[in-house]
């Protein structure tokens, strides 16, 4: 099997963090993703992957995040027969794989030219799936994009590494564009955006996070005709399945605890879900 060298660094190296996080959850017994497309890929890359430091308490805790983002997704493609996929920042994701989505729905993944040109190395093609290269702050990209179709659009692991004027920009551009749909994504209080910088694997790429959230609905002033509909905290014992937070070690189950007994703490990372 012919091997792909990987040269990236900083930001676009997180993406290898995830990758392979979702691959390790897949080989596990008990795996909530079941992601063998990520498990494939990850063999495939030249790459020292002990160098990020990944650990069960990780591959579990992005699978989850995964799987939430996932459900989300295919919940408004059971309503929306012909809608479009925006995956901003896709990586190395297989979440197009995963999801597997109806023949009417047109999915786009967009990321820089050098990620992508990767991506269609390690992962075929298919019916209905467009690859776009480019920054997702480059406002040039969407008009790729059609403008007569509900959108899905789901930003996993992104928008805390964009420069902090950009993501409202870039939310704005894409509820302009789109008429009506949703936008799903991961964010972090200041003191969390802290927290995750501290990480051994974000440490081990160098990558820097700009974008904080200190309050969901900060967004719907700043970005109008937007409407936050879920708000998932990573640390509410009662918002994921028990099951799954019970495959973490003791130490991360007894910070979890702690941490959803605090509200400062509770609410340090988010899964939200907006409509518009």
């Amino acid at each position: 099997m012919q091997t792909e060298t990987v040269a990236l660094t900083r930001e676009k190296e997180t993406l290898l963090i995830t990758l392979w996080a979702k691959a390790g959850e897949s080989l596990l017994p008990d795996s909530l993703l079941k992601d063998r497309f990520a498990a494939q890929a990850a063999t495939r890359l030249d790459y020292d992957f002990a160098r990020l430091k990944v650990d069960r308490d990780l591959m579990v805790g992005l699978a989850m995040r995964a799987h939430t983002l996932d459900g989300w997704t295919r919940a408004f493609l059971a309503e929306h027969s012909d809608a479009i996929v925006l995956h901003l920042g896709c990586g190395l994701d297989s979440r197009v794989f995963r999801i597997d989505p109806p023949a009417g729905v047109a999915w786009y993944d967009i990321d820089y030219p050098d990620v992508i040109a990767l991506r269609q190395k390690l992962y075929p093609a298919r019916d209905g799936y467009h690859l776009l290269g480019s920054s997702v702050t480059e406002p040039g990209w969407i008009a790729a994009v059609p403008r007569d179709r509900p959108a899905m659009i789901v930003a996993e692991g992104l928008l805390p590494y964009l420069p902090e004027e950009e993501v409202p920009l870039l939310l704005e551009r894409l509820v302009q564009h789109c008429p009506s749909g949703e936008i799903v994504f991961d964010a972090y209080s200041p003191l969390g955006l802290k927290l995750i910088a501290m990480q051994p694997s974000i440490k081990a790429t160098g990558a820097v996070l700009h974008w904080s959230l200190a309050d969901p609905v900060e967004l719907e002033l700043q970005v109008p005709g937007l409407e936050l509909v879920t708000e998932l905290t990573a640390y509410d014992p009662d918002g994921y399945d028990r099951r799954q937070i019970a495959r973490m070690s003791w130490p991360a189950r007894l910070a979890m605890q702690f941490f959803s007994l605090i509200p400062p703490l509770s609410r340090i990372g988010v899964l939200l879900r907006y409509r518009f």
